[in-house]
């Protein structure tokens, strides 16, 4: 799983990556987390709005940090 958290770094951006990180954890999966900060990459990622969440090449969230129960879902756990 590859996953993407796309802002430039503001506290709701690295909100969003604490709690991506967190929820992998306890659902025991491994995946690939990269913080993208460059703007020139946001519209190619198809980021409008951050923070911004891709899951293998699919935008499931932008311009909210999604709960710890919405995140399940989304990283399949919440299935």
């Amino acid at each position: 799983m590859d996953i993407k958290i796309v802002g430039i770094g503001c506290s709701r951006c690295q909100e969003l990556e604490k709690r991506v990180i967190d929820v992998l954890a306890e659902l025991n999966i491994a995946a690939g987390v990269e913080h993208v900060t460059e703007l020139k990459k946001f519209a190619a990622l198809g980021i409008f709005m951050t923070p911004g969440l891709v899951i293998d090449g699919k935008v499931v969230a932008q311009g909210k940090v999604p709960s710890k129960d919405e995140l399940k879902k989304l990283l399949g756990g919440g299935k």
